[in-house]
Protein backbone atom coordinates (compact mmCIF):
# COMPACT_ATOMS: atom_id res chain seq x y z
CA UNK A 1 0.00 0.00 0.00
CA UNK A 2 1.13 3.52 -0.35
CA UNK A 3 3.36 5.19 2.26
CA UNK A 4 1.43 8.76 1.74
CA UNK A 5 -2.16 7.08 2.24
CA UNK A 6 -3.48 6.93 6.16
CA UNK A 7 -6.87 5.40 5.38
CA UNK A 8 -7.74 1.35 5.71
CA UNK A 9 -4.44 0.97 7.17
CA UNK A 10 -3.27 -0.07 10.96
CA UNK A 11 -2.13 2.90 13.34
CA UNK A 12 -3.88 5.21 10.50
CA UNK A 13 -7.01 7.67 10.67
CA UNK A 14 -8.56 10.55 9.70
CA UNK A 15 -6.62 12.51 12.79
CA UNK A 16 -3.05 11.14 11.33
CA UNK A 17 -4.22 12.19 8.05
CA UNK A 18 -4.53 15.82 9.27
CA UNK A 19 -1.71 15.69 11.40
CA UNK A 20 0.69 15.05 8.30
CA UNK A 21 -0.82 17.46 6.73
CA UNK A 22 -0.47 19.98 9.06
CA UNK A 23 3.07 19.13 10.01
CA UNK A 24 4.53 19.22 7.01
CA UNK A 25 2.78 22.67 6.31
CA UNK A 26 4.00 24.14 9.56
CA UNK A 27 7.38 22.65 9.23
CA UNK A 28 7.96 25.32 5.81
CA UNK A 29 11.02 27.46 7.53
CA UNK A 30 9.86 30.87 8.27
CA UNK A 31 8.51 33.43 6.06
CA UNK A 32 7.82 30.45 3.06
CA UNK A 33 4.26 30.52 1.88
CA UNK A 34 2.47 27.42 1.92
CA UNK A 35 0.02 26.16 -1.26
CA UNK A 36 -2.40 23.40 -0.12
CA UNK A 37 -5.36 22.04 -2.37
CA UNK A 38 -7.86 19.87 -1.66
CA UNK A 39 -9.38 17.39 -4.35
CA UNK A 40 -11.60 14.73 -3.90
CA UNK A 41 -13.14 12.23 -6.18
CA UNK A 42 -16.61 12.05 -7.18
CA UNK A 43 -18.61 8.96 -6.51
CA UNK A 44 -15.04 6.99 -6.28
CA UNK A 45 -15.92 3.74 -5.21
CA UNK A 46 -19.03 3.38 -7.64
CA UNK A 47 -17.04 3.91 -10.82
CA UNK A 48 -13.77 2.24 -11.22
CA UNK A 49 -13.49 0.32 -13.95
CA UNK A 50 -12.87 -3.60 -13.17
CA UNK A 51 -11.01 -3.88 -16.09
CA UNK A 52 -8.98 -1.37 -15.65
CA UNK A 53 -8.58 -2.39 -11.84
CA UNK A 54 -7.46 -5.88 -13.07
CA UNK A 55 -4.97 -4.42 -15.28
CA UNK A 56 -3.47 -2.25 -12.33
CA UNK A 57 -3.28 -5.05 -9.85
CA UNK A 58 -1.28 -6.94 -12.32
CA UNK A 59 0.93 -4.33 -13.43
CA UNK A 60 1.90 -2.61 -10.42
CA UNK A 61 0.82 -5.29 -7.55
CA UNK A 62 2.06 -7.97 -9.00
CA UNK A 63 -1.03 -9.99 -8.73
CA UNK A 64 -0.77 -13.34 -11.69
CA UNK A 65 -2.58 -16.67 -12.19
CA UNK A 66 -5.17 -17.76 -9.42
CA UNK A 67 -4.67 -14.55 -7.60
CA UNK A 68 -5.96 -12.66 -10.61
CA UNK A 69 -8.97 -14.91 -12.01
CA UNK A 70 -10.18 -14.80 -8.15
CA UNK A 71 -10.05 -10.94 -8.31
CA UNK A 72 -11.52 -10.89 -11.43
CA UNK A 73 -14.22 -13.78 -10.13
CA UNK A 74 -15.07 -11.76 -7.40
CA UNK A 75 -15.85 -8.07 -9.42
CA UNK A 76 -17.40 -9.70 -12.62
CA UNK A 77 -21.07 -10.05 -12.95
CA UNK A 78 -22.50 -7.72 -10.16
CA UNK A 79 -25.66 -5.81 -10.20
CA UNK A 80 -28.68 -4.95 -7.88
CA UNK A 81 -32.13 -5.25 -8.29
CA UNK A 82 -34.90 -3.60 -6.35
CA UNK A 83 -37.65 -4.52 -4.78
CA UNK A 84 -40.43 -1.86 -3.26
CA UNK A 85 -44.31 -2.65 -2.82
CA UNK A 86 -43.76 -6.22 -4.85
CA UNK A 87 -42.51 -4.70 -7.73
CA UNK A 88 -38.74 -5.10 -8.70
CA UNK A 89 -36.59 -2.66 -11.09
CA UNK A 90 -34.78 -3.68 -13.66
CA UNK A 91 -31.35 -5.34 -12.96
CA UNK A 92 -28.41 -3.08 -13.00
CA UNK A 93 -25.22 -4.29 -13.75
CA UNK A 94 -22.91 -2.59 -11.52
CA UNK A 95 -18.86 -1.15 -12.52
CA UNK A 96 -17.54 -0.52 -8.68
CA UNK A 97 -15.98 -1.90 -5.60
CA UNK A 98 -18.48 -4.33 -3.71
CA UNK A 99 -19.50 -2.03 -1.06
CA UNK A 100 -19.05 -3.12 2.64
CA UNK A 101 -16.17 -5.67 2.69
CA UNK A 102 -12.81 -4.74 3.58
CA UNK A 103 -11.59 -5.50 0.56
CA UNK A 104 -13.34 -2.46 -1.56
CA UNK A 105 -11.15 0.25 0.14
CA UNK A 106 -8.32 -1.44 -0.49
CA UNK A 107 -9.04 -1.75 -3.83
CA UNK A 108 -9.73 1.84 -4.08
CA UNK A 109 -6.30 2.47 -2.69
CA UNK A 110 -4.53 0.45 -5.27
CA UNK A 111 -6.71 1.65 -8.43
CA UNK A 112 -5.71 5.37 -7.90
CA UNK A 113 -1.81 4.46 -6.42
CA UNK A 114 -0.51 6.03 -9.43
CA UNK A 115 -1.63 9.70 -7.67
CA UNK A 116 1.00 9.68 -5.32
CA UNK A 117 3.14 8.75 -8.89
CA UNK A 118 2.18 11.87 -10.19
CA UNK A 119 2.56 14.16 -7.63
CA UNK A 120 6.16 12.79 -6.98
CA UNK A 121 6.41 13.82 -11.00
CA UNK A 122 5.73 16.86 -10.44
CA UNK A 123 7.88 17.82 -6.82
CA UNK A 124 4.31 17.73 -5.35
CA UNK A 125 4.08 16.55 -1.49
CA UNK A 126 0.70 14.63 -1.78
CA UNK A 127 -1.40 12.94 0.97
CA UNK A 128 -4.71 10.90 1.03
CA UNK A 129 -6.86 9.66 2.55
CA UNK A 130 -9.46 7.31 0.86
CA UNK A 131 -10.97 9.13 -1.78
CA UNK A 132 -9.15 12.64 -0.43
CA UNK A 133 -5.84 14.37 -1.82
CA UNK A 134 -3.93 16.87 -0.22
CA UNK A 135 -1.78 18.64 -2.21
CA UNK A 136 0.67 20.74 -1.01
CA UNK A 137 3.75 22.85 -1.73
CA UNK A 138 6.37 25.39 -0.20
CA UNK A 139 8.14 28.27 -1.90
CA UNK A 140 9.28 31.53 -1.16
CA UNK A 141 6.96 34.40 -2.12
CA UNK A 142 9.09 35.57 -4.83
CA UNK A 143 8.65 31.87 -6.49
CA UNK A 144 4.87 31.92 -5.82
CA UNK A 145 3.64 32.25 -9.13
CA UNK A 146 6.18 29.69 -10.33
CA UNK A 147 5.23 27.48 -7.60
CA UNK A 148 1.64 27.96 -8.16
CA UNK A 149 2.37 26.97 -11.79
CA UNK A 150 4.28 23.74 -11.03
CA UNK A 151 1.02 22.67 -8.48
CA UNK A 152 -1.52 23.84 -11.23
CA UNK A 153 0.32 21.38 -13.85
CA UNK A 154 0.22 18.60 -11.13
CA UNK A 155 -3.63 18.98 -10.78
CA UNK A 156 -4.04 19.06 -14.39
CA UNK A 157 -1.90 15.90 -14.81
CA UNK A 158 -3.54 14.28 -11.99
CA UNK A 159 -7.39 15.14 -13.48
CA UNK A 160 -6.02 13.81 -16.78
CA UNK A 161 -5.17 10.00 -15.48
CA UNK A 162 -8.46 10.13 -13.84
CA UNK A 163 -10.25 10.77 -16.80
CA UNK A 164 -8.51 8.01 -18.29
CA UNK A 165 -9.00 5.72 -15.19
CA UNK A 166 -12.69 6.96 -15.46
CA UNK A 167 -12.66 8.45 -12.05
CA UNK A 168 -14.42 12.08 -12.14
CA UNK A 169 -12.21 14.80 -9.94
CA UNK A 170 -14.70 17.17 -8.14
CA UNK A 171 -13.18 20.32 -7.73
CA UNK A 172 -13.45 21.55 -3.78
CA UNK A 173 -11.38 24.93 -2.38
CA UNK A 174 -8.02 25.45 -2.93
CA UNK A 175 -6.14 28.13 -0.55
CA UNK A 176 -2.94 29.34 -0.87
CA UNK A 177 -1.82 30.46 2.96
CA UNK A 178 1.08 33.12 3.31
CA UNK A 179 3.56 33.35 6.29
CA UNK A 180 1.41 36.03 7.85
CA UNK A 181 -1.86 33.85 9.13
CA UNK A 182 -4.06 36.62 7.60
CA UNK A 183 -2.50 36.67 4.40
CA UNK A 184 -4.92 34.20 1.80
CA UNK A 185 -6.07 34.06 -0.90
CA UNK A 186 -7.91 31.89 -3.77
CA UNK A 187 -5.89 29.96 -6.16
Amino acid sequence: MPSQLSAYRQHHSTETAVLKVYNDLMAADSGLVSALCLLDVTAAFDTIDHDLLLLHLERQFGLHGVTLLWFRSYLSGRSYRVWFTGAASRIVYVCSVPQGSVLDPRLFIMYSADLGVRAVEHDVNFHGYANDTQLHVHCRPDELAKTTAKLERCITDMDYWMSANRLKLKWTRRNCCGPEQDTTCQC
